[in-house]
């Protein structure tokens, strides 16, 4: 049975498998990104999160110049499924509002394509995630 998303034992299990991969020969802006991310409507009520440096963390970051609304269901849609058709639906429906530097939310669009190792923990994160 996998972790359910976004509790403490799924954060605990993401930072193994990152810790476990090691360099992800990440682009310069992926590796230089933070964005906070406030995360509603799930089991655990109200989730604060971070990406930062490609990972993602419990908490947020202080001075990140980007912060992420949306609600549970979303954010495993988009950062578990990895339906960006969804994300652009919700993004100009309304229902992902970001407050601050919205360009840093599109360097992490534009940073092309996960190669082999990224795709290997996102299908490792994947298998142990219960977005149910």
């Amino acid at each position: 049975m996998g972790q359910k998303f976004l509790s403490d034992g799924w954060f605990d299990e993401v930072k193994k498998i990152g810790d476990a991969a090691g360099d992800l020969e990440l682009p310069d802006t992926v590796r230089d990104l933070q964005i906070n991310l406030e995360v509603s409507g799930g089991p655990d009520g109200v989730v604060e999160a971070n990406i930062s440096g490609g990972a993602f963390l419990k908490g947020l970051v202080p001075d990140a110049p980007t912060k992420i609304k949306l609600n549970w269901e979303l954010a495993g849609k988009l950062f578990i499924e990895q339906d960006q058709a969804a994300g652009m639906q919700a993004f100009m429906s309304g229902q992902i509002q970001v407050e601050g530097d919205m360009g840093k939310m599109m360097a992490m669009q534009g940073a092309g394509g996960p190669n082999e190792k990224q795709k290997k923990v996102q299908e490792q994160i994947r298998a142990m995630t219960d977005l149910g």
